[in-house]
């Protein structure tokens, strides 16, 4: 047989073995592949049975993964693992017959077996299953890995993710805790009168957000079409049709690179609420992320890789973005000429471009010198115009516009605008963005004509806000990935 470079037996080899055995079962006439179970629970109600009946005998039906074997002669110990946890099996030979007995002991870590039994306390202390019958339900062929270690198997955690569910309960738990998460969020928003909708994932026209598409077509109908950069456009027309506070927990897709805090498919959460601005947007987010970290933690501070404690308590620090220019980079900073400002944000290591405008090195300072900063929850308020074409301006200044950014943890989690409503403003905007010029490869950005005519039907004055329900996940959980709250991230197809 033959072994690997640490003496190890070859995947190879331990997939030939069990190859063999289920030749064997087959043989002997057992089914390796079994059917449907009834009456199973799971091992945390097993165990929540067996302590309402005062530890006396309670007789249940468990299905689950074996997770480890431990032989003892005429018995055995195995841990079987489901989705509610672990609970140890007691197999005795005079328990379940000699034949049986001689059976299970050929079972491989990995398979997947029902067992009934009744529950008792080991001399241990530990409440497991004595089993008297059981079956095989499904034969692993492959053998599990024993451990996680490097950077090769980090990759192989997020190519193979079930593997790393199998593997490891603090996976499986910060993916229930973004079930859990969601959950929360849909009772909050619900809980205030707005109703869940949804818009295209596949559109005629990619807007709503200055990114690049991933594009397809539509053979029946002879055009192009492109996966979703954001919704919004689509949700605007809804209200223009009376919807008035209406929300969608989407997918989005933008064909650009990877991160650790970037997907190509990302979850977000967008939502309107006619007659608002962007400080009821403010107020409503700042809510949203305390409830659900209350409801879901139990706490409103949580704490980051390196111990930095994050506090989620309101109110939340609102700053405008030029206040944060002006502490980073001086105070003087807005009657600098455009060389002086080169020169002052090279001294700060940053890479800023000959030819850059001053709005874009300003930009630039903000992004690589102020954002990461920003750790504990920030608004961001009163962008510059160019940034936000789809925001109202500041009534008191038309250099900026009514928005903010929820920067949390040096990372964007929320951005929220007074939206705008006024169809001639928004087509000028637009126009100013050479919406309707190709880029470098060809690719041109159409105007959405419907979404414009929309707007002349009458839109209502509104707020509005997008949250990145995975950047909220990696937050909550303390996740230092994004692949890490992602169940399939997209990841390099191997050769």
């Amino acid at each position: 047989m033959s072994q690997d470079q640490d003496g190890q037996t070859s995947v190879g080899d331990l997939r030939a073995q069990r190859l063999e055995k289920l030749g064997a079962l087959r043989a002997a006439g057992v089914a390796p592949y079994g059917s449907r179970v009834d009456g199973v629970v799971s091992s945390a109600a097993a165990r929540a049975l067996y302590a309402q009946a005062g530890e006396s005998e309670t007789t249940v039906t468990l299905a689950g993964r074996i997770m480890a074997k431990r032989l003892m002669g005429k018995s055995m110990f195995m841990d079987v693992v489901d989705e509610a946890g672990r609970l140890q099996l007691y197999v005795q030979r005079d328990g379940v017959g000699e034949g049986p007995y001689e059976l299970i002991k050929t079972f491989d870590i990995g398979d997947i077996l029902t067992v009934t039994g009744a529950m008792f306390t080991t001399r241990m202390g530990e409440p497991s299953l004595r089993a008297t019958a059981f079956r095989l339900l499904s034969k692993s062929l492959r053998p599990l890995p024993e451990k996680w270690h490097g950077l090769t198997d980090v990759e192989q955690r997020y190519r193979q993710r079930y593997l790393d569910l199998i593997c490891n309960e603090s996976v499986r738990q910060a993916f229930r805790l973004r079930v859990a998460i969601v959950r929360s969020m849909r009772r909050y928003l619900d809980s205030l009168g707005f109703i869940e909708v949804e818009t295209p994932m596949m559109q005629p026209l990619a807007g709503g957000a200055a990114a690049r598409p991933f594009k397809t077509f539509h053979n029946a109908l002879d055009c192009p079409m492109y996966l979703r950069i954001a919704p919004e456009l689509y949700l605007k027309r809804l209200l223009v049709g009376g919807f008035e506070r209406i929300y969608e927990i989407n997918r989005n897709f933008r064909n650009e690179g990877l991160s650790r805090r970037h997907n190509p498919e990302f979850t977000m959460l967008e939502l309107y609420q006619a007659y608002s601005d962007c400080r009821g947007m403010m107020d409503l987010v700042e809510g949203l992320v305390s409830t659900v970290a209350q409801e879901v933690l139990g706490t409103l501070v949580v704490k980051r890789a390196d111990g930095t404690e994050i506090n989620l308590t309101p109110p939340w620090r609102r700053v405008a973005y030029a206040d944060l220019i002006r502490e980073r980079v001086g105070a003087d900073w807005y009657t600098l000429a455009v060389a002086q400002q080169r020169e002052r944000a090279r001294g700060l290591g940053l890479t800023v471009m000959e030819g850059w405008s001053a709005a874009e090195i300003t930009h630039e300072v903000y992004e690589k010198a102020i954002e990461a900063t920003l750790i504990q929850p920030t608004f961001v308020t009163r962008l510059p115009a160019f940034l936000v074409p789809l925001a109202k301006r500041c009534e008191d200044d038309p250099g900026v516009v009514d928005v903010y950014e929820l920067e949390i943890n040096g990372q964007e989690i929320s951005p929220g605008y007074s939206e705008l409503n006024d169809p001639v403003e928004q087509r000028a905007r637009f126009d100013s963005q050479a919406v309707d010029q190709a880029d470098a490869e060809g690719e041109v950005n159409r105007i959405d004509e419907d979404f414009l005519m929309a707007l002349e039907y009458g839109m209502p004055p509104a707020g509005g806000l997008g949250l990145g329900v995975d950047r909220l996940v990696m937050l909550l959980t303390g996740a230092d990935s994004i692949r890490d709250v992602i169940l399939f991230p997209l990841m390099r197809p191997t050769e």
